[in-house]
């Protein structure tokens, strides 16, 4: 059971506040938004089944190193490239 987000206190219209200050209570308050929806969500997946959690874990470690390998194979492919163009410029020098 998740309970309602709580709600920052009304800005006191009295009170003087520096636009600054405001800027700051606002951020608070986007961050007490940020902290509930992580605190629900966290709830809702200690109440799932820890069979439905490793496999969603697994499909993300597949992506993540298929990720990882294109990522590592495009590098490799950029040194490559440059490694040749390299060599044709100091051929071209030479002669």
């Amino acid at each position: 059971m998740t309970s309602p987000p709580p709600t920052p206190p009304p800005p006191n219209p009295s009170a003087n506040i520096t636009p600054l200050e405001q800027e700051v209570l606002d951020e608070y308050t986007r961050l007490l938004s940020n902290l509930h929806k992580f605190s629900t969500l966290l709830s809702n997946l200690a109440d799932r089944p820890t069979a439905d959690v490793l496999d969603g874990l697994r499909v993300l470690e597949r992506k993540t190193s298929l990720v990882c390998t294109l990522l590592k194979a495009s590098v490799y492919s950029i040194v490559l490239q440059q490694q040749v163009y390299g060599g044709e410029e100091g051929e071209g020098e030479v002669g």
